[in-house]
């Protein structure tokens, strides 16, 4: 499995709580156990070296709901190769990795609240408004010299305000104090351009796809 695909399932199964990866041939089985969100298969190889093959063998083996893929290659090469039991996600994600620094985290704004929190191996950040209500949040779990960022978010009526850079500049922190030295995530097109003006750099394309069966 690519170094940087494994090191984003081991700090993904430990931020979201999931199970141990099963390890297969092409790469490994995720159980979640949530609804919409039953297992995951994650496959190993990134970019061409991704095998049509093993994707359409391990996708034409699912037959319930709630089943994902994870596939690092862009949305329009891997929709064809799954049939139309596949909801696939038109626009890529991106798999992402920074050196980790305990550089100085921007101020809070003014009125802003900033509170962040351990639990379970996972560093939580969350950034309320003026008035109370979430304006930004995010997590990281550091799984040793890496640590995956997860769940990072700005409410629309609070973007363009420095939150997003403040959010990841204090998981950061948190994450280096714990030893990693490498950030890895899985970023949306959103995302991507808080995170490369942080120094994230894209990896590769990623392919979320998820089985839901016509009736």
């Amino acid at each position: 499995m690519d170094r940087t695909v494994q090191a984003w399932v081991d700090g993904w199964i430990v931020s979201r709580g999931a199970a141990p990866p099963a390890a297969e041939p092409w790469g490994c089985t995720i159980d979640v156990g949530s609804n919409g969100h039953v297992t995951r298969h994650v496959f190993g190889a990134i970019g061409d070296d991704l095998d049509e093959t093993a994707v359409r063998k391990v996708a034409d083996a699912v037959t319930g709901a709630g089943v994902w893929l994870k596939a690092f290659r862009d949305p329009s090469v891997v929709a064809g190769w799954l049939d139309d039991d596949w909801w696939i996600d038109p626009e890529p994600g991106y798999l992402m990795r920074v050196p980790l620094t305990a550089g100085h985290a921007p101020d809070v704004p003014d009125g802003y609240r900033l509170r962040s929190w351990s639990r379970g191996g996972v560093t939580r950040v969350m950034v309320a408004a003026p008035d109370g209500s979430l304006a930004a949040r995010g997590q990281i779990a550091p799984t040793g010299a890496t640590a995956v960022a997860d769940q990072i978010e700005t409410a629309p009526e609070h973007r363009r305000k420095g939150l997003g850079s403040l959010v990841m500049r204090t998981l950061q922190s948190a994450a280096v104090r714990q030893g990693a030295h490498t950030g890895v995530l899985a970023g949306t097109p959103a995302g991507r351009g808080l995170y490369e003006a942080l120094g994230w750099e894209v990896v590769a394309l990623l392919t979320s796809a998820k089985h839901d069966p016509r009736t």
